[in-house]
């Protein structure tokens, strides 16, 4: 593959539904449907963690989140474990990152050669509250959802400067006369979709609450019965079922975010068409965690269902096939030899064990079976959760808790667990005994837990996190977090 510049596009919490080119009837993603048919979609992408920081320490590092014990909200990646950001600029490429990195700090060195306008975790800790797993303080997130509708958010705005910092940056010497000669990657990482669900009246105002298609078994009556679920929805306060007029406004300004989302990178590839860049630019468009809207009775991410963890994934540019759906299964642990292939950079000694594939390889050969896998050790739940895809089926273990099991090619709204089948039993052990030869579930859990003791305890102890409060949202630079007690 000849090297290239690259332009990684991510954002936050997009339901990988909600796009015109996934075949969504109503959203309007015009700017991102024209990517996907001048390159490659992704039917089958997964993050590796469905919550912000693990997800981003993840696909900086491109290894599972159990190999690095960024295990929260709370364990922000601190430049400690390299990245593909550090390998790059190791072999002078320029590598500058634009918006949201939920690390833990700019003072960290983070692998880039600049970051402009980044948002990391509040006061360099975080979300410390989550990381109590035990006699959790429970959250009420019904607020948010209530309120949504036509509005403006500080994300809005920050997402409209991110947009403008990316223009300015493909305008400036900075792409147009590479450093060294070599090609240059800009991490370009948008806020939105992510709550709070305001969306700008304009916008909202395309999309009727009642003509919208809701999610999958979002009426409570519906609602999966497993004892990990009804914990989260306890935890977050979800329950009882919000009325369904509440349930299709937060869905209409959530569609709302997602057409602004998409209008804001439609500017950058207009700039990069411009400057006559894109013939020589690799794209990648994905997100780091899906977003429920209300589906199993559960708003935001946190689990393994397709609205949570699965993300779009969207390749375009030099030597990726035009009009292209791709089936296998990937993950965002593919990115650090993705982005490596694509410039033509060289991976050290020490990753010769990561676990990820190069997308571009994968989308110029034919669909093939692939498992890719994802784990969940944050608030909401009481165990760790561990995913494995395959091109059929989806298998769920929660620790010390009953599986599921989804045939997704039969079943692609996952509404039939076929766990307790007696015919599905062999595929039930065939997938745990392929989960077991990655990791040991029951010691995973138990370090993570144990890592987020010590955590706490370092913090000050429990009753200081609890006094400390939670915040709703991580503030963009120059906002101050808003504290309140749970």
């Amino acid at each position: 593959m000849q090297p290239t510049n690259l332009l990684y596009i991510l954002s936050d919490q997009h339901n990988r539904n909600l796009l015109g080119c996934y075949g969504h009837p109503m959203v309007q993603t015009p700017n991102l449907d024209r990517l996907a048919e001048r390159g490659t979609r992704f039917t089958s992408a997964y993050t590796t963690c469905p919550i912000c920081v693990p997800a981003r320490a993840s696909l900086a590092t491109g290894r599972y989140v159990h190999q690095i014990g960024y295990w929260d909200n709370a364990f922000p990646y601190d430049g400690s474990v390299p990245s593909w950001h550090h390998r790059l600029r190791e072999q002078n490429h320029q590598v500058d990152v634009i918006g949201k990195l939920h690390f833990r700090s700019a003072d960290d060195d983070n692998g880039w050669s600049r970051e402009i306008d980044p948002l990391h975790v509040v006061g360099g800790v975080g979300d410390a509250l989550g990381s109590i797993r035990e006699n959790a303080s429970f959250r009420n997130k019904r607020g948010g959802i209530e309120e949504a509708g036509p509005g403006d958010s500080t994300y809005l705005q920050y997402d409209a400067r991110n947009a403008d910092n990316a223009v300015q940056w493909l305008n400036s010497s900075s792409a147009n006369t590479p450093q060294n000669g070599k090609p240059w990657a800009l991490f370009l990482s948008f806020v939105c979709p992510h709550p709070p669900y305001f969306a700008p009246p304009e916008l909202y105002d395309l999309y009727p609450p009642d003509a919208l298609p809701l999610p999958p078994q979002w009426r409570e009556e519906e609602w999966p019965d497993h004892p990990a679920l009804d914990y989260m929805r306890r935890y977050f306060t979800f329950a009882p079922q919000f009325d369904e007029a509440t349930i299709r406004r937060m869905n209409a300004a959530y569609y709302g975010v997602v057409t602004y989302l998409d209008q804001q990178i439609g500017r950058v590839l207009a700039t990069l068409e411009a400057n006559r860049l894109a013939e020589n630019t690799r794209i990648v468009y994905t997100t780091d965690h899906g977003e429920h809207l209300g589906g199993r009775g559960i708003f935001g991410k946190f689990s393994m269902y397709e609205e949570s963890a699965g993300v779009p994934l969207i390749l375009a540019g030099p030597g990726v096939p035009a009009g292209k759906v791709c089936e296998t299964p990937v993950s965002l642990v593919d990115s650090f030899p993705t982005v490596l292939e694509a410039m033509g950079a060289t991976p050290a000694t020490e990753d010769a064990d990561l676990p990820g594939q190069s997308w571009w390889s994968i989308a110029n050969q034919p669909d093939a079976e692939r498992t890719v896998f994802s784990e969940y050790h944050a608030l909401g739940t009481e165990t760790g959760v561990y995913m494995l895809r395959n091109r059929r089926y989806k298998y769920v273990h929660y620790t010390h808790q009953r599986s599921q099991l989804f045939d997704l090619l039969a079943d692609p709204d996952e509404c039939n667990d076929l766990a307790a089948s007696p015919e599905q039993q062999p595929v039930l052990a065939a997938m745990e005994a392929e989960l077991r030869a990655l990791l040991d579930p029951e010691a995973v859990d138990a370090q993570a837990k144990a890592d987020q003791k010590a955590k706490v305890a370092s913090l000050g102890g429990e009753e200081a996190l609890r006094q400390r409060g939670s915040f709703e949202n991580s503030p963009v630079p120059g906002e101050k977090p808003k504290f309140k007690l749970v």
